[in-house]
C-alpha cells in the first residue's frame, strides 16, 4: 500500500503554523478530521483552545486527544479527507509528562511507537495528514535537564517526520518557506491514494 502524502509543517510561536495548516487543509477537502492535543491546564489554555474551536468551519471534526493519537485514529471508522494534527510538540510534551520517572530511552520509544502508530493510521484510513510541530533547536539550550530532553524528543520526532514527509515546510513570521517538496503543489488537493 501506498502511504498518503504527509506535510509537516515546523516553526517557532506565532509564526502562523496553525493558521497556515488549516488553510491547507481546507484547500485539501472539506471533511477534516482537526486531531488537537492540547489539555486545559489553566484558564488562559482554557481560552485559547476555545477560540481556536471557534475559529474551525463548522464542517470540521475535531478529535480531542492528547495522547495515544495512532490508537484512536485507528478505531475511526468513516475516512475524512484530510487529517490535521496540532500538534506534535503538545502530543511529546504529553507523552514525557505521562513518563517522567522513566528513562530517557523509554521516553524516546514512547513517542517512536506514537509516530509510528499514527502513519500507520494514516495508511488505513488512506487520508493526507498535516502535522505541525515546533522547531525548538533555534534558541538556547535549555538549563534544565527536563527542558533538555523534551527539545532532544521533539528534535528526533521532527526529523522522523521529516523524512517520510513527502512536503516540509518551514513558518517565519507568517510566510511558509518550503524547504522540502517532493511533488505536492500548495494549491492542489491531493487525490485519495489508491491501494
Amino acid at each position: 500500500m501506498v502511504q498518503p502524502p504527509l506535510t509537516l509543517i515546523l516553526g517557532g510561536g506565532r509564526s502562523g503554523k496553525s493558521a497556515y495548516a488549516e488553510k491547507l487543509a481546507a484547500e485539501w477537502g472539506q471533511h477534516v478530521l482537526y486531531i488537537a492535543t492540547a489539555e486545559v491546564g489553566d484558564e488562559e489554555m482554557a481560552q485559547r483552545i476555545a477560540a481556536h474551536r471557534m475559529a474551525r468551519p463548522a464542517a470540521w471534526q475535531t478529535l480531542e486527544v492528547p495522547s495515544h493519537v495512532g490508537a484512536t485514529l485507528a478505531e475511526i471508522k468513516e475516512a475524512p479527507e484530510v487529517l490535521l494534527l496540532d500538534c506534535l510538540t503538545l502530543l511529546t510534551s504529553n507523552i514525557l509528562l505521562a513518563l517522567e520517572d522513566k528513562s530517557q530511552s523509554d521516553i524516546e520509544a514512547a513517542v517512536q511507537a506514537e509516530l509510528e502508530a499514527i502513519l500507520s493510521a494514516q495508511a488505513r484510513l488512506n487520508a493526507p495528514l498535516i502535522v505541525v510541530s515546533n522547531e525548538v533547536g533555534l534558541g538556547l539550550v535549555p538549563p534544565y535537564l527536563l527542558g533538555r530532553v523534551f527539545r532532544d524528543l521533539l528534535g528526533r520526532a521532527n526529523q522522523y517526520l521529516a523524512a517520510r514527509a513527502n512536503r516540509v515546510i518551514f513558518m517565519v513570521a507568517g510566510l511558509p518557506m518550503i524547504i522540502k517538496d517532493e511533488g505536492l503543489p500548495s494549491a492542489e488537493r491531493p487525490a485519495r491514494m489508491k491501494n
